[in-house]
């Protein structure tokens, strides 16, 4: 089974690029930009790795973005994590990135978003793996500064393929954004929003997300399996759940496997991710395969989420179909 898995073709559409930060890369960063980690060594920095709830992982999280400074630095971001993407047969990943995480340390706009961009463009000519950009919104912020944000990507809306929504969800609900992503759904970028795992209010933002936001996906959305009401609403929206097993774990222990059988016995388009795979140590294979064994899915149970991650893409019907004939042929 882990040998069918990992020739598997693969479409990753939750993943930040913040979180593919490996901590060799991280020291390597801190090196040239002359940046004092508070660790001595990559191993050191990964036995900090504990975290049981977001804020404790956030902390982490925006503490490791402190080595990201130049153009090289974004590129190299995206290039290694592109690298090890297509190297576990993902043939097609959208990536999420937070600007303002970058914009807040003094790194502009031009220089986080040139970086990515040309690693994608690198990596789709040389390793064979296409990629879309969608820009994140940290909802711990202020909406003037996701406004702010959104009118600084203007110039480069040709590169976005859509916006969204992440970091702690406490007391930032959905409709705080709902101006933003008016005018993103306005300028023809499409909308997706996290709604994590056993939040407050959780139930409440992800009828928000659906019913006033009007979004094309749905990040993590685990707890709509709570109420029958909802499931029914992300069905007949055709909504995408990207969920992430291996990060769920760090929250709930569990890779969640039960409640995506759920989903998928209910018809709903679930979809399996990495998330922030440099700090919970699991790319897409590893997610794949670890879910598998708690799970006990079968083969055409895995086909189905990854037809279902092919379909929920934000591709043209062409394209997708392109894919889901690869993965027809393979499986």
């Amino acid at each position: 089974m882990q040998a069918f898995i990992e020739g598997m073709p693969k479409a990753e559409l939750h993943v930040h690029i913040e979180g593919t930060l490996e901590p060799e890369l991280s020291f390597a960063l801190a090196k040239k930009n002359n940046i004092e980690l508070p660790y001595d060594t990559p191993e050191a920095l990964i036995a900090a790795y504990d975290f049981h709830d977001l804020p404790s992982f956030l902390k982490i999280y925006y503490a490791g973005m402190s080595v990201l400074i130049d153009e090289d630095d974004f590129y190299q971001l995206t290039w290694d994590y592109l690298e090890k993407a297509a190297s576990q047969n993902v043939v097609y990943t959208e990536l999420f990135f937070d600007p303002q995480g970058h914009t807040s340390r003094g790194v502009s706009f031009d220089t986080v978003i040139t970086g990515i961009r040309k690693a994608q463009t690198a990596a789709e000519e040389k390793l064979g793996i296409r990629s879309q950009l969608i820009m994140c919104f940290l909802r711990n912020m202020s909406a003037e500064s996701a406004m702010e944000h959104l009118v600084m990507a203007k110039p480069y809306l040709g590169w976005l393929v859509g916006v969204g929504l992440d970091s702690d969800e406490h007391n930032n609900p959905p409709v705080k954004f709902r101006e933003v992503f008016k005018l993103a759904k306005e300028w023809g970028l499409k909308l997706t929003m996290h709604c994590d795992v056993n939040q407050k209010n959780t139930l409440e933002h992800i009828r928000q997300v659906i019913e006033i936001i009007g979004v094309d996906r749905i990040d993590h959305g685990v707890n709509s399996l709570e109420s029958d009401d909802l499931c029914e609403l992300i069905k007949s929206h055709k909504l995408g759940l990207t969920v992430c097993p291996v990060s769920n774990q760090f929250v709930v222990q569990s890779l969640t496997s039960n409640e995506i059988r759920q989903m998928l016995d209910k018809g709903m388009l679930a979809t399996i991710n990495s998330d922030d795979p440099a700090y919970f140590r699991a790319y897409m294979n590893e997610n794949l395969i670890a879910l598998q064994q708690e799970g006990d899915f079968s083969r055409e149970e895995l086909k189905t989420l990854m037809a279902n991650a092919f379909t929920v893409t934000w591709l043209p019907e062409d394209d997708k179909q392109v894919y889901l004939d690869q993965l027809n042929a393979y499986c």
